[in-house]
């Protein structure tokens, strides 16, 4: 018994034992290794495939673009009355509205890493007694610019848009070719009838206002805009109480009005600004611009799948609620996922 005893704590079988001990552990974490490379290794494929399927624009995919985790570039602002309307409290429907339009630009903002500041229009009241109850969009946009430092580009949309094409990008649509997508002659396309050879144009000045046109003259529907000193003396200015008090009367379109007024009016600000092809990021709806039916250079068109939809003037006489569920449905269908047979 005693021998027995003496030959389980020899040297020998405790050497056994460690080394037992040194094989069951290298075992474990040979699995252990292995198993993370295999999960690794599904990881990495799913990334791979995950950029190119969202490259060729099948949109239940977000953009590789995603794992930036977040860009202090770019910030979109939306315009909505979360809280109730302005002046009636709001029907289901313009609920829903508000709600497709809020999701839109979410799923969008997060594909691409972007900011978007969901701003709650219903301020607008604090503004009546002013007369400027239409001008809150510039007040907004210092707002944004304020809880944003970092940020460079703000791009303004209203509650009626819908980003048709979720997976462009606004690097890959205006910002990498800024110079060749914009316009500064508005020999090109001149709704207002604006003296085209006003002086004091500066063609090489930064451009820090990208605005589209439609059949009335500026739209302020779905705008770019950048932070610079250019943008802060813009700012104070198209707010100044003289605008607000003695025209409340005269422009029908109070912000966009006096926008028009001070292009017209100031050299510096044309040498600023720059306009963008409408279709690029405003394409109307038929009904909007009625008079102007056709005019290729204004309305959606599927075939050439234009990047945003503004339902502009939807709220006179139309019914935006069919308009947003149509131009929902058909990005949806445009961006069905392929089947494979």
């Amino acid at each position: 018994m005693k021998d027995k005893e003496d030959s389980l704590f020899s040297p020998s079988s405790k050497t056994s034992r460690f080394l037992m001990r040194i094989r069951l552990f290298m075992q474990r974490l040979r699995s252990t290794i292995f198993r993370r490379r295999v999960v690794l290794l599904i990881v990495l494929a799913f990334l791979v495939a995950f950029h190119f399927l969202s490259e060729d624009g099948l949109s239940f995919l977000p953009s590789p673009s995603l794992f930036r985790w977040g860009s202090s570039k770019f910030v979109i602002i939306l315009a909505v009355n979360q809280g109730g309307g302005v002046m009636h409290w709001k029907a289901p429907k313009e609920w829903a509205l508000e709600k497709s339009s809020i999701a839109n630009k979410k799923a969008y903002a997060n594909r691409h890493g972007y900011d978007l500041a969901i701003q709650d229009m219903s301020i607008k009241k604090r503004y009546a007694h002013e007369w400027r109850e239409s001008w809150e969009k510039v007040d907004v946009i210092r707002q944004t610019m304020k809880q944003y430092p970092k940020a460079e580009w703000f791009w303004w949309l209203d509650l009626h848009t819908f980003i048709m094409e979720p997976q462009i990008s606004l690097e890959r649509h205006v910002f990498n070719k800024i110079e060749n997508t914009t316009y500064r002659t508005l020999s090109y396309y001149n709704p207002l009838n604006i003296p085209v050879d006003i002086p004091f144009v500066d063609p090489n000045h930064q451009i820090n206002l990208v605005i589209p046109q439609d059949c009335g003259g500026f739209n302020l529907g779905s705008f770019f805009i950048r932070r610079s000193d250019w943008t802060d003396f813009l700012l104070d200015l198209w707010w100044d109480p003289v605008f607000y008090e003695q025209r409340h009367m005269q422009w029908e379109h109070k912000e966009q009005d006096a926008l028009e007024h001070l292009y017209i009016g100031q050299p510096w600000i044309r040498s600023g600004t720059s306009f963008i092809p409408q279709r690029m990021i405003n394409s109307f709806p038929p009904g909007a611009c009625a008079e102007q039916a056709g005019d290729n250079r204004i309305f959606y068109d599927q075939k050439d799948r234009d990047f945003v939809v503004n339902m502009a003037g939807c709220e006179w006489g139309r019914n935006c609620f069919e308009e947003m569920e149509h131009f929902e449905k058909l990005s949806i269908s445009l961006h069905a996922k392929k089947k494979w047979f």
